[in-house]
């Protein structure tokens, strides 16, 4: 029971601090303004989109470690342009992120993203991108840092809690970029 109690006290302290340091480089960046904005509908999706993502970017972890944590952001781009667009079609589905991936493939599901649903062009299109990137590198810093054993379950769950803390913040930059705000209730 320890060892169990110990795992999730870990996790959590390793999402909150990572979800902080996010906030804080996305920030001062000057991407997000040190809030995380965030809406139910979205957390809600987490599972669906997670588990067939994990299948794909599991095979990329190896040789390409940043793509399989950093399409998880755009993938939170995407939902929250969806939530912010047609909503009511895309809440009804279990399968919004195979059709992302669908749209051109795993490997170049980034540019679909930023092409086709966020409608990116230009600079704005290399921006999203060293965005990415940046926030990618840093994640993979912090999982480094945690010195895990490869290829070990801690190392699959502290994966997890660093694709969904990527996932919240894009969600939040796009949210952002829409022009939603922060405000208490």
């Amino acid at each position: 029971m320890e060892d169990k109690e110990f795992l999730n006290q870990y996790l959590e302290n390793y999402e909150r601090n990572l979800t902080q340091n996010m906030l804080r480089y996305c920030t001062s960046a000057g991407y997000l303004e040190g809030k995380l904005l965030e809406t139910p509908d979205l957390n809600d999706k987490w599972e669906s989109i997670a588990t067939p993502y994990m299948g794909d970017a599991m095979k990329e972890i190896v040789k390409y470690p940043a793509v399989a944590l950093g399409w998880m952001m755009y993938v939170g781009m995407a939902m929250a342009t969806f939530w912010d667009g047609n909503w009511e079609e895309y809440a009804k589905k279990d399968n919004i992120y195979e059709e992302l991936r669908d749209l051109r493939g795993f490997d170049c599901m980034d540019e679909a993203i930023r092409d086709e649903i966020l409608g990116l062009t230009g600079a704005d299109f290399q921006k999203c991108e060293n965005l990415v990137r940046g926030c990618s590198n840093q994640v993979l810093n912090a999982i480094y840092h945690e010195k895990i054993a490869p290829q070990s379950a801690m190392a699959f769950h502290v994966y997890v809690c660093s694709i969904r803390v990527l996932y919240k913040i894009g969600v939040a930059i796009q949210l952002k970029n829409l022009g939603y705000k922060f405000e208490k209730v």
